[in-house]
């Protein structure tokens, strides 16, 4: 898919959009198309849904951008960016299904945009505030980037794997993002959502969902998975889906009564 002249990395599974709602998939601050895994199949047949992933730009085979990141880059990419995708990719009515970064983008998007074609919002270990506990997990894989082989690792699903990593690592360690609070678009999201976290997630404490729950005046239902840190669909994928799947028919349904 080509966006303001540069190349997005996309992939679609089960019916296109002329047929079928479609699940929209936002990757995680070191995420992208190919680390989905097998997600997005397992979706696109539980649910009957189109599945719809790309990898932002700066991550996967998508182009690269220029750093520093803004410390906007959600704001930026939820607002200006993803509008602009799914009228490209012809969405026609969407569940949003972010993790992580992306989940923060799904719900800033479902606050800020009002978008009519969007019926609801899944948000899997998203940042609705910045914790002590997810700046010391950040400094931790900055070291082990640099120090490990996460590098090695990574740079297998990304053009340049040090535009993605320092590209999201950078702009969390910068001093000016411990004031990135997403709880005034929170407030002003009109779909449901349904919130999951893994129980021993050392990227954010459950106190991310009670924040949720205290600002979102939209139907919100929260679920801790237990034996999940912070990718619950690929580390308790049975409980992953038994909360989404319902979830997916139900806004479906409501939103064609």
């Amino acid at each position: 898919m080509m966006l303001d002249g540069r190349t997005l990395e996309t992939q679609w599974w089960g019916p296109g959009p002329e047929s079928a709602a479609t699940l929209v998939l936002l990757h995680e601050g070191l995420g992208c198309v190919a680390l989905w895994r097998d997600f997005p199949e397992a979706l696109a047949a539980s649910t009957g849904c189109g599945v719809f992933a790309y990898s932002r730009l700066g991550y996967g085979g998508s182009d690269a951008v220029s750093l520093p990141r803004p410390m906007s880059y959600m704001h930026d990419e939820a607002v200006s960016v993803l509008p602009r995708v799914l009228d490209t990719a012809g969405v026609r009515r969407a569940v949003l299904i972010g993790h992580s970064d992306g989940g923060s983008i799904a719900a800033i998007h479902a606050g800020a945009v009002q978008d009519a074609r969007m019926v609801g919002a899944v948000l899997m270990a998203a940042h609705f505030f910045v914790e002590d506990l997810n700046i010391a997990s950040i400094r931790a894989i900055k070291e082990h980037y640099e120090q490990g082989d996460l590098r090695a690792r990574l740079r297998r699903y990304h053009r340049d794997v040090d535009v993605a990593f320092r590209g999201w690592n950078d702009a969390w360690l910068d001093p000016r993002f411990r004031s990135f609070d997403i709880t005034a678009e929170v407030a002003r999201i009109r779909v449901p959502i349904l919130a999951l976290q893994g129980a021993d997630d050392p990227y954010g404490s459950d106190e991310q969902l009670r924040v949720l729950e205290r600002a979102a005046r939209c139907s919100v239902e929260t679920r801790l998975i237990e034996g999940a840190r912070h990718s619950p669909h690929l580390e308790a994928r049975d409980a992953t889906m038994e909360a989404i799947v319902p979830f997916v028919r139900n806004v479906l349904v409501e939103a064609a009564a």
